[in-house]
């Protein structure tokens, strides 16, 4: 897990399983100690095992630019993540 500071929030990524499939996510948890939010990210996937939902994961924290104020996660324009041409 990996863990990134912003004004006001703690981003963590994580991964939780669906089913038989894993899910990559994001954590937001604010600095007053309010209840946290969690994204998914990359949607449109899934993954067999937990490793590798936990990578990508990290891989999306890290492309976090900033933080909305309600906690929600920025990522740049038309940004999937995904390494695909």
């Amino acid at each position: 897990m990996l863990e990134r500071e912003f004004p006001g929030f703690t981003l963590r990524s994580g991964a939780t399983r669906e089913g038989s499939r894993y899910t990559a996510l994001v954590s937001v948890h604010p600095a007053d100690g309010s209840y946290p939010s969690y994204y998914a990210v990359y949607e449109n996937r899934s993954f067999r095992d937990e490793a590798s939902a936990q990578a990508a994961a990290e891989k999306a924290l890290g492309l976090v630019m900033g933080v909305e104020e309600d906690g929600a996660p920025v990522f740049a324009e038309g940004e999937t993540g995904f390494d695909d041409a």
